[in-house]
């Protein structure tokens, strides 16, 4: 049965969130009691529209750019001048020579973290040990066994003093060549670690397989690596530009860099963006008249709010769309059709035309003011698909104008 008007409301426009398109108006019901006066003049101007029966979807156009991604910028992480660099468009993978600082090579490895210290000594524990072992056993170097998580070992300790004192021994600690060895670390100069997950121990082994890819490198073969030695990446990089010029000082951006795969990229309100899913199917059309199919592979937001601005402000999502077809231009306008979900032959009402009952849930209201409760189906293009009793299609109900 629908809900009667016995007692006075007011009625005020609001802004729903949650399943709701951000932006539009729905109503509110509040009681007011019969002692409450009488309000001078509705709080919303309303007038009436007619449910409707229409197919509604939430497919969508996206215009979007062809290219590599984001360029992010590459600085050269220790003081020289720039004596060699890559060309744009220059493919580079794990080992390869991104430039040249006082005419060392600077290698660009996978992985993380980025290289933060020098490591030249045994004993030293970390996941930037780690990301160097793995570099090089992928590089085809043999670099020994390593500790398991879990076990202590001696490390270098740099804020001990030498002839300070020794540090007690675990119970058992390892050798750099990751085999059992009763002992204590040497006074004053190491400390006891725990190797953790993730990280690796740089052991004799290791520092030798350094060496040997020092020396085919071309780089100083000390075993030491240090900080501007290597470039560490996701993966393979695309040179996109190159910043600096042979002669330069190294301290600044020297080349910005891309993924080496192609993506669309789109940026659209955060609202709009509610709806997309990673993983999702999409057709692009290409700027010679082509298309390709592909996935939406991120769905991010690249916007962050301006000093002083409140939360919750309009924001840029990036919708980036990974093609899986080869497309042979690199750059242009891309039309990218998303499909969506589509109701066909349902009952529908404007947005706006929605009831955001105090007690939960929504309704519709009819001239002479009684309610219509609902339940909300699919939002598409300022429509919401309803279901109730007592709908009809030409049903008249009040609507914010």
């Amino acid at each position: 049965m629908p809900a009667t008007g016995g007692r006075q409301r007011l009625l005020i426009s609001v802004l729903v969130a949650g399943t709701l398109v951000a932006g539009a108006a729905v109503w509110v019901v509040l009681s007011r009691g019969a002692a409450g006066p009488e309000p001078t003049s509705p709080a919303v101007r309303a007038g009436t529209v007619v449910i409707t029966r229409a197919d509604l979807s939430t497919s969508r156009t996206l215009h979007g750019r062809l290219g590599y991604g984001t360029p992010q910028v590459l600085k050269g992480g220790r003081a020289g001048i720039v004596t060699s660099l890559p060309r744009p468009g220059q493919v580079l993978k794990r080992g390869a020579v991104i430039c040249r600082i006082d005419d060392e090579p600077v290698a660009l490895f996978y992985g993380s973290p980025p290289l933060y210290r020098v490591l030249d000594k045994p004993g030293i524990v970390g996941r930037d040990v780690e990301m160097l072992r793995a570099n090089l056993d992928a590089l085809g170097y043999t670099t020994g066994q390593q500790p398991r998580p879990g076990t202590w070992v001696s490390a270098p300790d740099p804020g001990a003093a030498p002839a300070a004192g020794g540090t007690p021994a675990p119970e058992q600690t390892q050798t750099m060549d990751g085999t059992a060895a009763p002992g204590s670390p040497a006074p004053g100069t190491t400390r006891r670690v725990r190797v953790r997950a993730g990280d690796a121990v740089l052991t004799t082994a290791l520092l030798k397989a350094v060496k040997r890819w020092q020396a085919d490198v071309g780089m100083r073969v000390d075993g030491s690596v240090d900080v501007g030695d290597l470039a560490v990446r996701p993966g393979a990089v695309r040179v996109d530009s190159v910043t600096a010029g042979i002669g330069d000082s190294a301290d600044g951006p020297l080349v910005s860099v891309t993924r080496t795969t192609k993506v669309v990229t789109s940026q659209i309100a955060a609202p709009e963006a509610a709806s997309l899913k990673g993983g999702a199917a999409v057709t692009m059309r290409m700027p010679d008249g082509t298309t390709a199919k592909g996935r939406i592979s991120t769905v991010a937001n690249v916007a962050a709010s301006p000093e002083g601005q409140e939360a919750g402000g309009p924001q840029q999502v990036a919708v980036t769309i990974e093609p899986t077809t080869k497309v042979g231009l690199d750059g242009g306008d891309v039309d990218i059709d998303v499909a969506g979900e589509t109701r066909q032959n349902v009952l529908t009402v404007p947005v706006n035309a929605l009831l955001a009952l105090r007690e939960g849930g929504y309704a519709l209201q009819l001239p002479d003011d009684r309610l219509l409760p609902v339940q909300t189906g699919l939002f598409a293009m300022g429509m919401v698909e309803i279901t109730g009793d007592d709908l009809a299609e030409g049903l008249t109900v009040v609507t914010t104008s």
